[in-house]
């Protein structure tokens, strides 16, 4: 670490010397600034400390990027964000609550609903209650502010590795509008639109809407039909009344809906030759983009917020006020055989014969309301200070059914296939408040202190059951069902952050701070829970330091952000594969993992030589570790793990089995477990790097043409807790390139694209599958393609007015 933090320090002393007092820089997709003449200077402003400051004068690690800027990228959702920050990275699980954002290596990977995100989405200072409503479309799009590292002090108890804040166009001042379509192969439509202007003198309206209809990328040969496919709408309306010079009242309503058949997964290395007995036709290899498949995966949501924002000036500060009502509904069925056969396959006595229904019903209902007080201006004593209540509850209901045969002939239907089955149904509640506040004090010269502080409450309970058969003969899948049970607990953390800057002159900073974060309680809530004899899941608290520069040039052709950071996490939620001791079932349950460190540095640059010439780069290291005990080995170095005798010495990072006795005092020996240290977290490349080269010409009086390229790499990584070998991906580079032709200011724009030139193949998530569970070292691999793993090519035609 004391290496990193050396070659920042070098970094940001070369840049001091070249930085002086400068013009604003205009323009950029990912910038270096954030003030009161800002917007006129053409700078990005941004509320990161929850109050209007330049990008340049925040002192902590923000990406800012335009929504023209997203635009111009073809980024088009949140999960395409990582594509412009290389601090943030994604990992595409089954469904959307499986899957999840991680910023500097670290997030929260979960089948269940029971623990919050480690990385918050914030969309017009509303907090999503899940990160299963993370996923939103950037139609209409002001600017994303990704904010790296922990946040808690101002943003809460979710945001122990960052938050990305998504803020939406307020209404206009004059009547303006803009429509968009989108045209790509493998059969991909978007279409939006926008109009937005003033009713009066004091009333502003904007309406937003879009539809998608995009193509899927894997093919099933059995139906002829395309697997993730999505079909997407949305309509979103603003308000903005201000019935008095001082009073700002905006009133907004979002709703949304998709329908889609993700996410199917390919197999993509075979390890058990009977494979090709339930595989059909399909040859497993890195790039397979075909499944044979009867069952059906696939994912419904909806989502409408409501949100009402008060601004009420009172000179020397800001009282905001912001009410939120959010409902999510999602309905998601997970075919888990990925067999085509029309009935049940006998392979051995242990193995699913036909399991096709894995299917989940949620309902989030979330309200909230923030109420803070900010200082205007930018004198010597600045400050937030303010108030947060959330009320959340969560209803699950899971149920599975599949089949075994227990004798019969391979590959051939059994004539007596045993089905097993079992639901659950769970209803979660999480109730939090908190009081916060930071402020920054200028002591000399440019020297400022910052002290912010943030003292939260928080009571969650969780009651379910598991109950019976799904139809009439079968039998209990996975053991006995459970009466209605249930429990709760509460909790009480002070976080907070300290630290100082040195303003060196209007466009030059660095700074230095140690933040305190906190992440709350959690409750397993899925089928396997023990929803009244469960412990919660302990609190994520992190402690961070992070140090940092900022500068731009006096004529804005060079600007550049560094930052070195260092987080060690305690009792970091994880979603840990452990078997029951007594029976040996696996399960996947949301737990601690001991210790987890994350450290490296960032750098962000923007270089303008010309107005016609520019190049934004990027570059993250974060190299991350992590302890946990008793995890479940990979499954092909289960047989022959040693014994451990009752008070023997346990080995590290190697597969074992332990002695112990139960409840009666009969000796018994566990399955294989492990016990990782200094281990890997999952889809945190350590190297990211972006570059991004444009040039733009005017043509005519009327019209300008440019062209730009997008570069994305990542080293290697791996999808697995459990450092299985099998899921680890190598280092990849992503070329994009587009061109076209604009008017300037309004009028039609015509842009011309194509996704992976190189057609570079690379998953979003991997997974790995034992087909005979007496054969453990023959496992298959399968893996998420993404649509951006093949090329393609498309144009997108908008015009503004």
């Amino acid at each position: 670490m004391r290496n990193i933090f050396k070659m920042a320090l070098l970094a940001s002393a070369a840049t001091i010397i070249a930085v002086t007092p400068a013009a604003a820089q205009t323009g950029e997709s990912v910038t270096t600034e954030t003030a009161t003449d800002a917007v006129d200077a053409g700078e990005i402003v941004v509320t990161a400390q929850k109050r209007s400051e330049r990008l340049q004068d925040v002192p902590l690690a923000v990406t800012a990027v335009t929504g023209e800027a997203l635009a111009a990228r073809q980024i088009s959702d949140t999960s395409g964000l990582v594509q412009a920050v290389p601090s943030l990275t994604f990992q595409q699980g089954a469904n959307p609550v499986a899957s999840s954002f991680r910023i500097r290596g670290v997030g929260t990977s979960l089948f269940g609903l029971g623990t919050e995100s480690s990385v918050a989405l914030v969309v017009d200072g509303v907090v999503s209650a899940r990160q299963a409503q993370n996923f939103t479309d950037f139609a209409d799009i002001e600017r994303v502010e990704v904010l790296r590292g922990p946040q808690g002090t101002l943003f809460g108890k979710n945001a122990t590795a960052g938050v990305i804040s998504v803020v939406t166009a307020r209404p206009s001042r004059e009547l303006e509008g803009r429509a968009s379509v989108t045209v790509a192969e493998m059969d991909e439509y978007r279409a939006s639109g926008t109009i937005s202007g003033p009713i009066g003198e004091t009333i502003g309206v904007r309406l937003t809407g879009y539809y998608n209809d995009i193509g899927g990328n894997i093919r099933n040969l059995l139906t002829g039909r395309d697997a993730n496919r999505t079909k997407s709408w949305g309509v979103r309306g603003k308000l903005e009344w201000q019935p008095t010079d001082r009073l700002t009242l905006l009133f907004a309503g979002d709703y949304r809906e998709s329908d889609s058949d993700c996410c199917q997964s390919v197999l993509v290395k075979v390890g058990n030759p009977l494979r090709a007995l339930v595989s059909g036709p399909i040859t497993a290899r890195a790039d397979n983009d075909e499944v044979w498949s009867n069952g059906t995966t696939g994912v419904k949501s909806d989502q409408q917020t409501y949100s009402l924002q008060a601004d009420l000036d009172l000179g020397a500060a800001t009282l905001t006020s912001i009410t939120a009502l959010q409902k999510y509904h999602l309905t998601q069925n997970v075919e888990v055989d990925s067999f085509g056969h029309a009935r049940p396959i006998y392979i051995s006595p242990a193995s699913s014969a036909e399991f096709n229904l894995n299917y989940g019903l949620t309902d989030i209902k979330n309200f909230t309301q923030e109420l803070r007080l900010a200082s205007n201006g930018s004198g010597p004593f600045t400050y937030v200070i303010g108030g947060f209540y959330s009320k959340v509850s969560i209803d699950r209901y899971f149920s599975r059914r599949r089949a075994l045969c227990l004798t019969g002939v391979v590959g051939q239907p059994c004539a007596a296939p045993v089905y097993q089955s079992l639901a659950s149904d769970s209803d979660l509640s999480n109730e939090s408040i908190a009081g916060f506040g930071q402020a920054e004090l200028k002591l000399v010269g440019g020297l400022k202190a910052i002290g912010g502080l943030r003292v939260q409450h928080e009571k969650i309970a969780v009651d379910g059951e598991r109950f019976g058969v799904l139809v009439p003969g079968d039998a209990l899948y996975g053991g006995t069902p459970s009466v209605r049970a249930g429990t709760s607990a509460s909790d009480t953390a002070v976080t907070g952050k300290a630290g100082l800057q040195y303003e060196f002159s209007r466009f030059a900073q660095a700074y230095g701070t140690y933040t305190r974060g906190y992440k709350g309680l959690g409750f397993n809530t899925e089928i396997s829970a023990d929803f009244g004899g469960q412990a919660p899941v302990l609190p994520e608290h992190v402690d961070a330091y992070e140090i940092g520069f900022k500068g731009r040039t006096t004529d804005g052709t060079f600007g550049i952000a560094v930052a070195a950071f260092l987080a060690d996490y305690t009792n970091l939620q994880v979603q840990a594969n452990r078997s029951d001791t007594l029976n040996g079932v696996p399960a996947y349950i949301q737990t601690n993992a001991g210790s987890s460190r994350t450290k490296g540095f960032e750098i962000e640059a923007t270089f303008r030589p010309s107005r016609a010439f520019s190049l934004t780069a990027a570059v993250t290291y974060a190299h991350n570790s992590f302890d946990i005990d008793g995890l479940n080995c990979p499954q092909q170095f289960q047989p022959g793990a040693p014994v451990i005798a009752i008070g023997g010495t346990r080995p590290v990072n190697s597969c074992y089995r332990y002695q112990f006795r139960n409840n009666a005092g009969a000796l018994m020996t566990s399955g294989p477990v492990q016990d990782v240290k200094g281990g890997k977290l999952p889809a945190s490349p350590q190297w990211r790097i972006n570059l991004s080269p444009r040039y733009e010409q005017e043509l005519s009086p009327n019209l300008a043409g440019f062209v730009q390229a997008d570069l994305s790499f990542q080293s290697d990584q791996g999808f697995a807790l459990e450092q299985d070998p099998l899921l680890q991906q190598d280092g990849f580079a992503i070329v994009d390139l587009s061109l076209g032709v604009r008017q300037p200011e309004r009028g039609f724009g015509l842009t011309l694209y194509v996704k992976n030139l190189f057609d570079q193949n690379y998953y979003s998530g991997m997974t790995a599958g034992v087909l005979v569970p007496a054969n453990p070292t023959l496992v298959d691999s399968f893996a998420n393609r993404p649509r951006n793993a093949d090329r393609y090519v498309g144009a997108t035609l908008d015009y503004r007015f």
